[in-house]
């Protein structure tokens, strides 16, 4: 049986019923970064803690990833499979922006301004067999 591994350890809340976003807030001025980091990017600081930055954002900007990307990318995908997919950044409560896959892959399917949820996803298969898991966000839905 395989595993569900995160892409990277301390990118998000793995495995989770309700993932967040995992990212770092300075003790001295607050500044949060994502992905976390050691040392405030504002005043330099080397107290930061890892805090959840939720499953919620805003779309900030976005455009249309229409090439393989160029090693070091490691997915399943290959030259012949490889399809479009959206990529923006999402702008999560407190204000830092996360670079992100996008469900959507049509440009008329995307606002700036529009809410997006949080999703885990696969993304490629190790040498194991063990399911690599990555995140991406994709407009809310409607209630």
């Amino acid at each position: 049986m395989s595993n569900q591994l995160p892409i990277h350890e301390g990118l998000f809340t793995w495995p989770s019923t309700k993932p967040q976003l995992l990212g770092s807030r300075c003790v001295n001025c607050a500044e949060t970064a994502f992905p976390a980091q050691p040392d405030c990017r504002n005043c330099g600081s080397r107290e930061t803690n890892i805090v959840e930055l939720g499953d919620r954002g805003t779309l900030w900007t976005w455009t249309i990833q229409t090439f393989m990307p160029k090693a070091p990318y490691h997915s399943d995908e290959t030259a012949e499979t490889f399809k479009p997919y959206g990529v923006g950044y999402v702008e999560m409560p407190g204000g830092v922006r996360v670079e992100s896959r996008l469900l959507p892959s049509k440009p008329d399917e995307l606002k700036i301004g529009m809410p997006m949820q949080l999703e885990i996803i696969p993304f490629r298969t190790n040498h194991t067999g063990d399911q690599i898991m990555t995140f991406r966000f994709s407009p809310v839905a409607e209630a």
